[in-house]
């Protein structure tokens, strides 16, 4: 038998590579002769630069930026096989992960050293860069990664605004005139995991703002600098972003790179299928495994598995889900592919047993899959 295992990460417990790993050393304890392929996957939050890098053979390059609360960081970014696609995640430079969570303020967040990256990527003259807005600690409206662009937003007085979605209120005029000219020069694709418009009830500010730190009296604080920064982009480029869907990730990044880079935003998870080739691994598969740390109502919009499953169904291929848990309509999952899922906590447990336990529980759920599709083999 061969079996192709391609989930996402488990949320701050187990990184692609390693669900994948787990499960496949547990399947081949119990039948030891199936070929079993792994392929980390993502869906445009963290973990993709190392999907996209690793699955093309790339290579990883290093350099200091300015992070979220304007601290040096020493965040990554990577080069695909072609050596002509540069990856970055904006999570290695501007990402929540960064900031302890007593020191988290939207107000004062900055996307700046994501901009920095771009920078990075384009001096190694790439032709296209892939960025994954997903997993922020802004709300800046990307205007942070569009200074390190050269783009530069002035208040009354015509200075520069300082870092943080809390100094848009102060936005009078953007200039553009000195934004890097190499940007014309590249594609640019950018993974989004999210729909949510820039503003609004379902907006960047009220969605994801309290995560990242932000007091309700911030949220609505937030959201009225997002309205505002929008109507000046409005005003300066004659695009308007207040509403379109995925303009809201990261805290407005979405939005930013759609009004200044002449970018769109796609799926995350079609994307990555996309760049590593996915039909390339179903050649003569006869089950393909997916999975995430927690499948639910939110995996059936855009997650990665289902991306996985909606490409094993037009293989004819049956595709299982695992995770952490499983909640939420089932029956709307084997719809798009996914013909059972199944969770790897085996009792009940608090959630620090459950991610101190995961490798071992995930082995173990690769144990029970190998045994219970062998006993169908004989």
């Amino acid at each position: 038998m061969k079996v192709l295992i391609a989930p996402d990460s488990f949320k701050e417990s187990l990184s692609a590579k390693e669900v994948a790993d787990s499960l496949k050393q547990g399947w081949l304890s119990v039948s030891p002769h199936d070929s079993v392929v792994t392929l980390p996957i993502a869906d445009g939050g963290e973990g993709t630069l190392s999907v996209l890098v690793d699955a093309t053979q790339g290579e990883y390059f290093y350099t200091t930026v300015v992070g979220p609360m304007n601290q040096p960081v020493q965040a990554c970014f990577g080069l695909m096989g072609d050596k002509k696609t540069a990856v970055i995640e904006l999570a290695e430079a501007s990402g929540l992960g960064l900031v302890a969570e007593k020191d988290r303020n939207p107000l004062l967040a900055t996307s700046y050293g994501t901009g920095q990256l771009i920078l990075a990527a384009l001096d190694l003259s790439v032709e296209r860069i892939l960025i994954a807005i997903g997993g922020s600690a802004c709300n800046d409206g990307g205007v942070g990664l569009l200074s390190a662009l050269g783009v530069r937003f002035y208040d009354q007085h015509h200075q520069i605004l300082p870092y943080g979605g809390g100094s848009l209120t102060e936005l009078m005029t953007i200039d553009v005139s000195k934004m890097d000219p190499r940007l014309k020069n590249v594609i640019i694709e950018v993974a989004c995991d999210v729909d949510n418009p820039l503003i609004g009830q379902n907006g960047a500010s009220a969605i994801f703002g309290p995560q990242k730190g932000a007091t309700p009296e911030m949220v609505k604080l937030l959201d009225a600098n997002l309205t505002h920064f929008s109507n000046i982009v409005e005003s300066t480029l004659g695009k308007n972003i207040a509403h379109v869907a995925g303009a809201g990730a990261a805290g407005g990044v979405g939005g930013a790179l759609l009004a200044f880079l002449n970018t769109e935003l796609r799926s995350g998870i079609d994307m990555v299928l996309e760049h590593i080739h996915i039909d390339d691994y179903f050649d003569n598969v006869d089950l393909v495994i997916t999975g995430e740390g927690r499948i639910d109502g939110q995996t059936l919009r855009g997650k990665a598995p289902i991306g996985i499953a909606k490409r094993a169904k037009q293989q004819h291929i049956p595709c299982i889900a695992v995770a952490g848990a499983v909640t939420g309509d089932i029956q709307a999952l084997k719809e798009v592919g996914i013909v059972a899922c199944f969770s790897v906590l085996t009792q009940p447990c608090s959630l620090n047993e459950a991610l101190q336990d995961a490798s071992k529980n995930v082995f173990r759920l690769g144990q029970s899959l190998a045994g219970f599709t062998a006993s169908l083999r004989t």
